[in-house]
């Protein structure tokens, strides 16, 4: 082959592989490694406001020598969410207080968005809110709910269960695998036995995996409710006491 001819070929080829290079350059980096698994980490921060509307009864020696007060947290169900705290009162404690009946209690009865689910980022902070601003006993928080709220119950108690000494979740349901987070929070499910809305077997079911956990839960049937258990629930004067009865620094280890 003769030298002209030769590094005409070279040429040609250092240019072909110029070109080659330069195309690779306005590739993408992420096409450029498309082959390639990298570990990176992802962080931004973000601001959110939380906000809840809630009724709050205060016992009536409240003001008295007592320092510290028990609290129950209530969760109503479906029906009472919305802009109107007026709903609230329809069931459980709230309902209970308005008919003249005094508690030994704080009580805190949030209200629900309409068309939400309850929130345990805005339950928890709104719960911080009222320990830091009013006089209530942190060994003895007690937390409540029906239907939608006994799912509530559930499911905030499994998130946050050092927050309370005991649960009563009524008509709801809850998550079976993260039962064993609730071993240490003493548990007195109720339901109806013809209930149409949340089958039985949802609280059963729940009972059943706290206590294969190793925790102290029990359940109530009322076998002729349908989905209103929570009037008879809320109606047994054993309940309040049983709440009572728990206290955080009681709790078996």
């Amino acid at each position: 082959m003769k030298v002209s001819h030769l590094m005409a070929v070279v040429f040609v080829f250092a240019m072909a592989s110029s070109c080659s290079s330069e195309e690779k350059s306005k590739m993408s980096p992420n096409s450029a490694k498309s082959a390639v698994q990298q570990l990176l980490t992802f962080e931004k921060t973000i601001s959110k406001t939380l906000k809840c509307r809630y009724l709050l009864y205060l016992p009536k020696d409240y003001s008295g020598k007592q320092q510290r007060w028990p609290l129950i947290l209530f969760l109503h169900g479906a029906g009472e969410r919305g802009d109107n705290l007026d709903l609230v009162k329809k069931h459980g404690p709230p309902k209970l207080i308005e008919q003249g009946k005094q508690f030994p209690f704080i009580v805190l009865s949030p209200q629900c968005p309409a068309d939400q689910w309850w929130s345990s980022e805005v339950l928890i902070n709104l719960l911080d809110e009222m320990v830091g601003a009013y006089k209530v006993d942190t060994e003895r928080i007690y937390l409540t709910g029906l239907s939608m709220g006994g799912f509530g119950t559930w499911d905030l108690a499994s998130l946050y269960p050092e927050r309370f000494a005991a649960i009563a979740p009524i008509c709801g349901g809850g998550r079976r695998y993260v039962a064993d987070r609730l071993k240490d929070v003493p548990v007195w499910a109720f339901h109806g036995g013809k209930d149409p809305v949340v089958p039985l077997k949802e609280s059963e079911e729940m009972v059943k995996a706290v206590k294969a956990a190793g925790g102290d839960a029990k359940l109530t049937v009322y076998p002729d409710a349908y989905h209103d258990s929570w009037t008879a629930a809320y109606d047994n004067p054993e309940l309040y006491d049983w709440f009572l009865s728990h206290h955080k620094s009681t709790k078996p280890k």
